[in-house]
C-alpha cells in the first residue's frame, strides 16, 4: 500500500487514462476487476452518454472507478453534476484551472485528482486542494503541455514542488517503466495507449491496427498554435505540417482538422483523414489484449524488475 493506493482504494497503483473515444464503461471495469483503477472518458460523451457509461460501469465492477472530466468541456456544469448525482466517488480533471470545482466535489464526498504538465501547474493544483496530481509527460499521447518536457524530467521536478502524492504518466509501457516512475517520486502511474490498443478499448479496430503498426518517430507533436497534440504521420497530419510550415494561424489550422477530427480518427476509424491521437510507447506494443491480462503484466514485470536492480548492486 501506499499514499495513492490507499487515496483511490484500489489494489495496484495503475490507472487507467480516461482518453477521448476509447475509454467507456467496458475499458474503466476491466481496469478496476484487474486491480487497477478505470477511468471513465467524459471528453468524448455527451451528457447522457456519460450518464449510461457510469451506470453500466456500476452494474460491470463493485471496485472502484472514476470519471476524467476535461474542464474546457463545454457542458461542464451538467456533466459535474451528473457525476455527482450518479454517485461517482473518483474525478480526474484536466485542460484547465481545477480551482474552481475541486471544492464543490469536496463537498460531495468526491477525490479530485489533476493533471499538470509542469511544476509551476502542480503547485497551483495543490493551492487549489486537489488530493493528487498527475504529472504528465510530452511522450504522451493527444493533447499536451506547451512545456515539452519528459517524463523522466518531470516526475522529479513536481516531487520536489508538492507535498501531494504524484502519478507519472506519459511513455509508460512497461512494468520496468514503472519502477523507473517510481525511483523518481512517483506513487503510481497513469497508462494511456497500451488500454487504449486493448481489446476493450471503444476504439476502432482500423485505429488499433494502424497504431500497432507504427515504428518509433511514428508520432509527432504538433498543433503548436492551438493545443500541442502527439499525433500519428499520416495524411490529415501532413496537411496541418505543411500549414505550420508557412506560418498558417490558428483559424486556418482549425478549419484543416475540421468538425470532429478525433472521433473520425480514433472511433470510426478514418486513418488517413482523422486525428490519431496516441503516445510515442505505441511502437512498442505488438498486440491487442485483454485490459486485464495487460494489469497482471505490468505488476509481474514491475516485481521482476524490482530484484533485477536490486540483483545490480555496486
Amino acid at each position: 500500500m501506499n499514499r495513492i493506493t490507499s487515496l483511490l482504494g484500489i489494489r495496484y497503483p495503475i490507472i487507467q487514462g480516461g482518453m477521448v473515444w476509447c475509454s467507456g464503461w467496458r475499458l474503466a471495469s476491466a481496469v478496476s476487476n484487474a486491480g487497477g483503477l478505470g477511468l471513465i472518458g467524459a471528453g468524448s460523451m455527451h451528457p447522457d452518454t456519460l450518464r449510461e457509461h457510469i451506470r453500466k460501469c456500476n452494474a460491470a465492477t463493485k471496485l472502484p472507478f472514476g470519471v476524467n472530466i476535461p474542464l474546457m468541456y463545454p457542458q461542464i456544469e451538467e456533466i459535474m453534476q451528473i457525476v455527482a448525482d450518479e454517485g461517482v466517488k473518483i474525478v480526474f480533471t484536466s485542460a484547465g484551472s481545477p480551482k474552481k470545482w475541486t471544492g464543490w466535489l469536496h463537498e460531495r464526498g468526491i477525490t479530485v485528482v489533476h493533471v499538470v504538465s509542469s511544476s509551476r501547474f502542480a503547485v497551483k493544483a495543490e493551492e487549489a486542494g486537489v488530493d493528487a496530481i498527475v504529472a504528465e509527460g510530452f511522450e504522451a499521447g493527444g493533447h499536451n503541455g506547451r512545456e515539452e518536457t519528459t517524463t523522466l524530467t518531470l516526475i522529479p521536478q513536481v516531487r520536489r514542488a508538492t507535498g501531494l502524492p504524484v502519478v507519472a504518466a506519459g511513455g509508460i509501457g512497461s512494468g520496468e517503466a514503472m519502477l523507473a516512475a517510481m525511483a523518481l517520486g512517483a506513487e503510481g502511474v497513469q497508462i494511456g495507449t497500451l488500454f487504449a490498443l486493448s481489446a476493450e478499448s471503444s476504439a476502432s479496430e482500423a485505429f488499433k491496427q494502424r497504431c500497432l503498426a507504427l515504428d518509433e518517430g511514428g508520432t509527432i507533436l504538433c498543433l503548436k498554435k492551438l493545443s500541442p497534440t502527439r499525433l500519428v504521420r499520416n495524411g490529415l497530419f501532413d496537411k496541418v505540417a505543411e500549414a505550420e510550415a508557412r506560418g498558417a494561424n490558428a483559424e486556418e489550422l482549425r478549419d484543416i482538422l475540421g468538425k470532429a477530427a478525433s472521433k473520425r480518427g480514433i472511433f470510426e476509424g478514418d486513418t488517413e483523414q482523422g486525428e490519431l491521437e496516441i503516445g510515442q510507447i505505441a511502437s512498442s506494443v505488438d498486440a491487442i489484449r485483454p485490459a486485464g491480462d495487460i494489469v497482471r503484466q505490468l505488476v509481474e514485470n514491475f516485481r521482476k524488475a524490482q530484484k533485477d536492480v536490486a540483483a545490480i548492486g555496486f
